[in-house]
Formats: structure tokens, C-alpha cells, sequence
């Protein structure tokens, strides 16, 4: 198992430690770290979404509403305009089907793909077996608890652990599976910084600026706030594309994760 992070983004592990240098332009850096979620119900809408937020962001995330109603050619477009994809399936099932859609998805260019840590070490082998001698692999990304789930939400469903418990618990599966990357709410991304050293990729949705509704999340947070507790990217949906200007929503994102960054000495990993 890695070292646990020391609080200080350097690596206890050998070797030098990772020093994330600050640009000069803080808005640049944070538009490399914001991903818009195109939670969209067909081609033509998120390509509109796409055009309106035109130098707010690198990256767009495809997730399973987009991907099932217009297919993997929604993504060459949006590829084809210099951003990357977020893939969000959460693939979830047994290991060689799960290996097969993995070698599926990366044929598609995309940078990010999730799969359920739920299904299993055994799976998220399996997962990153399937990438080996890709000459361009997407990092995977191991769902932990969705931020819609509760201690509430978590019992129904036969689990007794505490929402972070669970997380911690599933991220430590994953590392010994050999993922780095992980997705989970704002509450728990500063213990899996401390599990995962600098080196881990954290993706973190539920994500909501001041004065956003919260809608069906139940574990969010801040971008300044994420931010400040380790999270590599963040992931913001409604707040920004439900907005009546969703290129303004998402300027003044950018302005508070800007602002964050640029106090921190050391910054997470990008892939």
C-alpha cells in the first residue's frame, strides 16, 4: 500500500517530492481542472452547450443519458474542438465484460473513464489489464459511494459503514487493484488525499457554487473548498448548464477555483 499523503502535497515515497508550480494566469490553470457535465438528452443540445462555453473549460463529461441517446459519435465533435472527454459510464459487471468495454471506450479517445468500485477487485484488474499496451490509455476512475447516497441510503442497500467509511474502504480495494484514480463526493476528498499521496487523480462531483440549489446531491461542497482538500478536478453540471448564461455561471466558477489554486504552493495531479 502507498504512503499516506502528508498533508503537504510532497510524496513520501522516494524520490524527490512533486512540485505543482503556480502559471501566472489562475484562470487558465482552473479552466484545465474544470469539467462540465453534459447531462443532456441529445447531440444537438449538448453541442449548443458546448459552443456557449467556448474557453471556460477543457473538459466535458459524457455521461450515461448523452452516451445511450446519441451514441459514441457525440464525442468526435467535441473531441474534434480540442476538448476531452469524461466518459461516465460506471461500468459495473463481471470482469470480462467489463475488460471489453474498457478496450471499447479507449478506442474512442476518450481521457476518463469511471467504473464501479463496487464490483470488485477481481474487476478493477481486470479494467486495468484491459489497457495494457493501449498507446494512449484513459485513467480509470473507481466510483467509491455516489454523492446522491447517505448513511441512509447506504443501509437500504445492506451496507452498515458511514458514507466516508465506505469510501476509504473501497479506495483501499482499488489502489491494490492498481487504479490511481478515484471519484467521490467533497466531504471525503481530503482523507482519500491523504490515502492516495500526491499521485492519486481525484474527480469530484457535487460540486455547488453559493446560492446554487442542491438538487438531488447530498454531499457537496464548495469549489474553493474541494479544491483546498486535494480534488484534481472538479465536476460541475446543473449549476452552470441549467443557468440562463451558462458561460457566465461558469466564469465565476472559474474566478473562486482560480483564486483557490493560486493560494496553494502545491497542487494535485493532472493526467
Amino acid at each position: 500500500m502507498p504512503a499516506r499523503y502528508d498533508g503537504n502535497m510532497a510524496s513520501q515515497q522516494s524520490g524527490p517530492p512533486k512540485v505543482f508550480k503556480k502559471p501566472q494566469d489562475g484562470i487558465a490553470l482552473a479552466r484545465q481542472r474544470l469539467i462540465i457535465a453534459l447531462d443532456v438528452p441529445d447531440a444537438a443540445s449538448a453541442m449548443r452547450l458546448v459552443a456557449a462555453l467556448e474557453g471556460t473549460c477543457s473538459w466535458f463529461k459524457v455521461g450515461l443519458e448523452l452516451f445511450i441517446a446519441a451514441g459514441p459519435s457525440v464525442l468526435e465533435p467535441i473531441i474534434g474542438r480540442g476538448h476531452n472527454i469524461f466518459l461516465d459510464l460506471k461500468l459495473h459487471d463481471i470482469p470480462n465484460t467489463v475488460a471489453g468495454a474498457v478496450r471499447s471506450a479507449a478506442s474512442l479517445g476518450v481521457s476518463m473513464l469511471t467504473l464501479h468500485a463496487g464490483g470488485g477487485p477481481a474487476m478493477l484488474s481486470a479494467a486495468k489489464d484491459a489497457l495494457a499496451g493501449h498507446a494512449n490509455p484513459p485513467e480509470l476512475l473507481a466510483v467509491t459511494v455516489l454523492t446522491s447516497m447517505d448513511a441512509g441510503q447506504l443501509h437500504a442497500v445492506g451496507v452498515g459503514r458511514l458514507p466516508s467509511s465506505q469510501v476509504e474502504g473501497l479506495a483501499k480495494m482499488g489502489m491494490e487493484a492498481g487504479i490511481r484514480g478515484f471519484v467521490c463526493s467533497p466531504r471525503e476528498v481530503a482523507a482519500l488525499r491523504q490515502l492516495t499521496g500526491p499521485d492519486g487523480v481525484l474527480v469530484i462531483p457535487g460540486i455547488r457554487p453559493a446560492g446554487a440549489a442542491i438538487g438531488d446531491q447530498k454531499r457537496i461542497a464548495g469549489p474553493a473548498e474541494a479544491l483546498h482538500s486535494g480534488a484534481s478536478y472538479l465536476v460541475v453540471g446543473r449549476p452552470i448548464t441549467q443557468a440562463p448564461n451558462p458561460a457566465e455561471v461558469a466564469t465565476i466558477i472559474l474566478q473562486e477555483m482560480a483564486q483557490a489554486l493560486q493560494s496553494a504552493t502545491r497542487f494535485p495531479p493532472q493526467i
